[in-house]
């Protein structure tokens, strides 16, 4: 008999699907992309050697039960060149991201620490800047930096800065997720439009002779997931950031673990103007691109109206939708729907599209 569950979590669906094997020689760009390699690594490496029951689990935080005390950890590193670009920089990602790998796993931010990696021969002025975002994106998370190390490599070995955080946070009794309870009819819902960060942080790199009128969405999303729970708490079965490998990766994952299919609405999906003609010039799909600032929920059907209202209700979540509904066929599988009928499969990222946007 298997071992009941750690982390405080309904246990996922098991899986007949072979075991993921990493049978590459060495680790390339995309291995950290988010998409087919980055699972590789993840669950056919680094996963199993250092496997326990909490970990199974592969979400963005784990949960841990501390003497009837339910806490949630997460770690995250961003590496992101430019180190500032339109709608933020590297010190709000930092805290962006981990509180909000916190918040989609069920949990209220509390306490963040933060490791600095610095290249020889950075400015202070530019340390100071990333530290003040750092502050001041910590304040409007409402949470503290209570800790941390710094490090200093040789000049070229860094990109300026590095940063690694870890978060904690206090898990919230109204949320109860799982992959394993998700089921046939529940809809998805999406915080907000798609592709604005990835494609803001590409364009900003200048290697392109494209302009666009598009900042990061980067922020904090407990207040929105706070406002899902007092709405419809257990009515909420599943949540997810789609950093890295975009939304796509973000839903084949959770169609792959359980074992049903998810079917998007095409005309559904919000995406501003400028992304999507920055992926079309471009040869991208928004449904790869990073976001920083938004999040994908799967609620029960006879929630899914309410849900939508509750995020709607919350300043910046006006813009947010319901786009499709998770079905028994076709399993472990992505399709968007076209309002004329005709269906496309939408897989993980592929390769590398977008070097270092977080």
């Amino acid at each position: 008999m298997s071992e009941p569950p750690q982390n405080g979590q309904t246990p996922s669906r098991p899986t007949d699907a072979p075991p993921i094997r990493f049978r590459d020689e060495q680790i390339e760009m995309s291995h950290g992309a988010g998409g087919k390699a980055s699972r590789r690594l993840v669950e056919g490496l680094i996963a199993p050697i250092l496997h326990n029951p909490t970990l199974a689990a592969l979400g963005d935080a784990a949960r841990l039960d501390l003497g009837g005390v339910h806490l949630a950890m997460t770690a995250d590193s961003f590496v992101v060149n430019p180190l500032r670009f339109p709608g933020g920089s590297i010190g709000e990602l930092a805290v962006n991201g981990t509180v909000n790998d916190l918040a989609v796993g069920g949990a209220r931010p509390r306490a963040l620490v933060c490791t600095l990696v610095l290249e020889a021969g950075l400015e202070a002025g530019v340390l100071r800047a990333e530290l003040e975002a750092m502050a001041d994106a910590a304040r409007a998370a409402g949470v503290e930096v209570v800790g941390g190390d710094t490090k200093v490599v040789e000049h070229g070995k860094a990109d300026g800065v590095y940063i690694t955080t870890a978060g904690i946070g206090v898990a919230d009794r109204r949320l109860s997720l799982s992959a394993g309870s998700v089921q046939a009819g529940d809809r998805v819902l999406l915080s907000g439009p798609i592709g604005d960060h990835g494609i803001t942080i590409l364009l900003a790199r200048g290697e392109l002779d494209l302009e666009a009128d598009l900042e990061s969405d980067t922020r904090a999303v407990w207040p929105f997931i706070h406002a899902l729970a007092q709405a419809v708490g257990e009515g909420v079965r599943w949540m997810r950031d789609p950093t890295r490998g975009g939304v796509a990766s973000a839903l084949n994952e959770l169609a792959r673990e359980t074992k049903l299919g998810v079917v998007l609405e095409e005309e559904a999906l919000p995406v501003r103007g400028p992304v999507r003609g920055a992926c079309e010039i471009l040869g991208l799909d928004p449904l790869h691109i990073a976001n920083e600032g938004q999040f994908l929920a799967v609620v029960a059907a006879e929630h899914a109206q309410a849900a939508l209202e509750a995020v709607r209700s919350v300043p910046g979540g006006e813009e947010a939708v319901l786009i499709g509904e998770v079905r028994e066929k076709p399993a472990r599988t992505v399709l968007t729907r076209a309002s004329y009928g005709g269906t496309r499969v939408v897989d993980m990222l592929i390769g590398d599209p977008l070097p270092r946007i977080c």
